[in-house]
């Protein structure tokens, strides 16, 4: 299981958010990211590098955009550490997204 950065753009959405049966669902996919980073969709252009990974919640749908980077750790020995860069609803996501990681 890779290790867990989630940076602050992330961190405040995550902490502000009151829906716990959403919540549940950032943690359920933050988990299964962990276990295999492969698991989102690359981005291209101005985003290359960058994965992202949908949630579909009350007919919405919300997003959760990631980089796993190779570094080993000395503790644990893991290669791959996951940065969750930033999460939230699909609208104008990937223009602050652009504004806050390029």
């Amino acid at each position: 299981m890779a290790e867990l950065i989630i940076l602050p753009p992330a961190a405040r959405y995550l902490k502000k958010l009151k829906d716990k049966p959403l919540k549940k669902l950032y943690d359920e996919a933050i988990k299964e990211i962990c276990k295999d980073p492969t698991i989102g969709e690359s981005k291209h252009g101005d985003l290359e590098g960058v994965l992202g990974y949908d949630i579909y919640y009350n007919k919405v749908n919300y997003e959760l955009a990631y980089t796993v980077e190779e570094r080993v750790h000395e503790e644990s020995g893991e290669t791959e550490t996951v940065v969750v860069i930033m999460v939230g609803t699909r609208e104008n996501f990937y223009d602050e997204l652009k504004r806050y990681w390029l």
